[in-house]
């Protein structure tokens, strides 16, 4: 059994993740364009660098919950018949046990170089403007998916789904293209498709099943579910 699964911001928030964005369009205080577009970066670098660089440093100041370990166990379970995407930008997949992770929006922990084009793990601040690793520019950036800009990983995301038994998307509206998509283009394969969300959403109607709560309860039982059926 192949299984794919999509999380989005609602896996996190139950460790105190701060959501992507507020309802009245803003994020963590910042008008969303101002810290997540190429322009909003050409316009105020350091501001764009000190926003990450205090998400970076929250990190440390959360822990995976009962849903991030339970796709850790199921990780155990299939090996490498699960493909885990998510639209987060934190860690707590790896830190709950998973280590095959597609990252589509990038990742806080990673800086990458606009000079050279690597890409470094990275801890601590950019908002010094250090150098790169790689080429010694100071050409820093975090290494996150911005409006404007292609996800990452997509040819490995569509190849997972076109082979899925299963895609279950959690804690996400997947209203928004192109993990909006993500639904159909599994179940036309003929993938069974599942919804784990703490409400119904505009795309509920297009899951085979969905179900409603707290992702740290409903995520244990379907991973149960799963590992019993394989």
């Amino acid at each position: 059994m192949k299984v794919v699964v999509l999380t989005g911001a609602g896996i996190s928030a139950e460790s105190g993740v701060p959501t992507f964005r507020d309802s009245d369009g803003l994020w963590e205080g910042h008008d969303v364009m101002e810290v997540a577009s190429p322009e909003g970066f050409d316009a105020d670098p350091h501001l764009v660098q000190t926003f990450y660089d205090l998400r970076r440093a929250h990190l440390d100041k959360v822990e995976p919950n009962a849903a991030h370990l339970a796709l850790g166990r199921l990780e155990q379970a299939l090996g490498d018949d699960l493909v885990i995407v998510t639209q987060n930008v934190d860690d707590l997949h790896e830190r709950g046990g998973a280590s095959r992770v597609l990252h589509m929006h990038g990742e806080l922990r990673s800086a990458l170089c606009l000079s050279c084009a690597q890409r470094f793990g990275w801890d601590t601040t950019l908002a010094d403007n250090p150098r790169c690793p790689g080429c010694d520019r100071k050409a820093l950036r975090p290494d996150i998916v911005w409006f404007g800009e292609i996800p990452y990983h997509m040819d490995e995301i569509l190849f997972a789904l076109s082979e899925a038994d299963v895609f279950c998307s959690i804690g996400t509206s997947a209203q928004v293209y192109p993990a909006a998509a993500f639904v159909e283009w599994a179940a036309q394969r003929g993938a069974r498709t599942v919804e784990l969300n703490l409400e119904r959403t505009g795309a509920s109607e297009s899951f085979d099943e969905s179900r409603q709560g707290r992702a740290g309860d409903l995520v244990p039982v379907w991973v149960d579910e799963v590992i019993a059926a394989r």
